[in-house]
Parts: structure tokens; C-alpha cells; sequence
């Protein structure tokens, strides 16, 4: 599996997480903002971020 994923903050200033397939399609997102980045990071390992 050669996903990308990308940890970036917001328009509101909040840490999220994305996951985009080798074609270009996200396939998973998180499905709210988060304020510590550490926060963001362990929502994403719960849905396959390796880190």
C-alpha cells in the first residue's frame, strides 16, 4: 500500500488527518479538528498512520 498521509491544521486552526491512495483519492479523513497535534496523530495510528 503506497497511501500518503498528511497531517495539517485547518482554516480554523485545528489539526487534521488525511489519507490519500497512490491515485490521488482520499480514502480517509478525520472527521473533526483536533488542538494538539499529538491528539490528531494518535486518531491517526487508530486508523493505520504507521508514523
Amino acid at each position: 500500500m503506497d497511501d500518503k498521509w498528511e497531517i495539517y491544521k485547518d482554516k480554523a486552526g485545528e489539526w487534521r488527518w488525511r489519507r490519500i491512495a497512490s491515485n490521488g483519492k482520499i480514502v480517509g479523513a478525520s472527521t473533526e479538528g483536533y488542538k494538539n497535534k499529538s491528539d490528531c496523530e494518535d486518531n491517526a495510528r487508530r486508523n493505520g498512520w504507521k508514523g
